[in-house]
């Protein structure tokens, strides 16, 4: 460990002091007669001063830029205390902008919006599990192609260096060996025919904002079912609905008799890394399932706008805008989207954290336990489902 000397007139009996975050970073350092001592906080192990610096300057930068944040609008309840944590500063306010979830209050000139990251959680947003990772988007937000996003902004101008790069490569494939995806690896492996080109088609909730921003024409599964079948005619398709309406607990067609017919299989309660083994290529509308494939190898056709099109490793139906032009990489891809634009907050701590460490709590870790809340969320769920279907 680096041998730091006391600065003189430091006292062996008090700590080094950080007045902009003094009792998180004064819990960090101690004096150990002509040394200082630093202490990481996520997992407990003793580190160089050279890695707590590192760690010290990502929270400051975290700070700096949530100083611009005023209030906040369209947070649910039960989330606020989380969504507190990834706003974290220190008092001092530089700005006066507010920071909105753009689903629940409408966005204004000048708002910044919050969404869920991409590694969010053990369990689905809509039973009522908080997220780890959220994005914070100064610009727009990724999942509209009308503007420009930040990390859209990112990908297009970026200086993404080799050192960053290897650590995209490395923090994939932690997240492939441990069967990461959004939500978390639920559902059952699943076995699929052989002889005929798979392609895997994640359903998606139809009133969601991806689909209703970057869907373009297509604004339905049985729609994206019908271009699918009408791109590859000879193809196997599998239709995965998505895990909340399978849950009943948001809408998205087709009915079942309509996706039975408009493809070859519909797989329920299917892991969808077990799919990702089984399948020849993913084709989708705006899905995050698109990026999630692509991690891990796979061919992905898209037909509206999600943000990992454009850039040289889909196929692309849609209307991409055309200020995207810049051909990445899949690793230069993977450090805008994991590394460089979310944000990430460590379960066990309540700090904000690196991703490295969110996919070690994640690594081995099953879906959050079913709890009274998520109950009664899915008879809910269950209770709408029914009277759409009487509609």
């Amino acid at each position: 460990m680096t041998r730091t000397a006391v600065p003189p007139g430091a006292s062996a009996v008090h700590p080094v002091r950080f007045p902009w975050a003094a009792p998180l970073i004064d819990s960090l350092v101690r004096v150990d007669g002509d040394r200082l001592l630093y202490r990481e906080p996520f997992f407990g192990g003793d580190v160089d001063e050279a890695a707590f610096a590192e760690l010290v300057a990502f929270w400051r930068r975290l700070q700096n830029q949530n100083r611009d944040i005023a209030k906040t609008a369209g947070i649910r309840a039960w989330k606020r205390e989380t969504i507190s944590r990834f706003l974290w500063h220190d008092g001092a306010k530089a700005g006066g902008r507010r920071a909105i979830w753009p689903s629940r209050a409408d966005a204004e000139p000048g708002d910044i919006q919050i969404e869920d990251g991409f590694i969010r959680s053990r369990g689905l947003g809509a039973e009522l599990n908080a997220p780890l990772s959220i994005v914070v988007d100064g610009r727009g937000i990724y999942y509209d192609p009308s503007g420009p996003s930040d990390l859209e902004y990112l990908l297009e101008h970026e200086d993404i260096g080799a050192a960053l790069r290897t650590r995209a490569a490395q923090l994939a494939a932690r997240i492939v060996r441990a069967d990461i995806i959004k939500y978390g690896a639920r559902g059952e492996p699943v076995d699929l025919p052989k002889g005929r080109r798979l392609i895997l088609v994640p359903g998606q909730v139809e009133d969601d904002r991806s689909v209703r921003l970057g869907g373009g024409p297509l604004q339905s599964n049985a729609a994206l079912l019908a271009a699918v079948r009408n791109a590859r005619p000879d193809a196997c398709i599998v239709f995965k609905p998505h895990p909340d309406v399978e849950a009943g607990l948001r809408s998205g067609g087709p009915a079942p008799g309509e996706a039975a017919q408009l493809a070859d299989i519909v797989v329920r309660d299917a892991r969808l890394t077990s799919l990702f083994a089984a399948v020849d290529e993913v084709h989708t509308l705006t899905s995050l399932t698109g990026f999630e494939a692509l991690l891990r190898g796979l061919p992905v056709t898209t037909y509206g706008v999600p943000f990992y099109a454009g850039w040289g490793l889909t196929e692309d139906r849609g209307a991409v805008p055309a200020r995207r032009t810049r051909r990445r990489s899949l690793n230069e891809l993977i450090a805008a989207t994991l590394i460089l634009y979310p944000r990430y907050l460590d379960p066990v701590s309540g700090l904000p954290c690196p991703p490295e460490v969110l996919v070690s709590r994640l690594e081995g870790q099953v879906p959050t336990p079913v709890t009274a809340l998520t109950r009664i969320r899915r008879a809910q769920g269950r209770v709408t489902a029914a009277l759409r279907k009487r509609a």
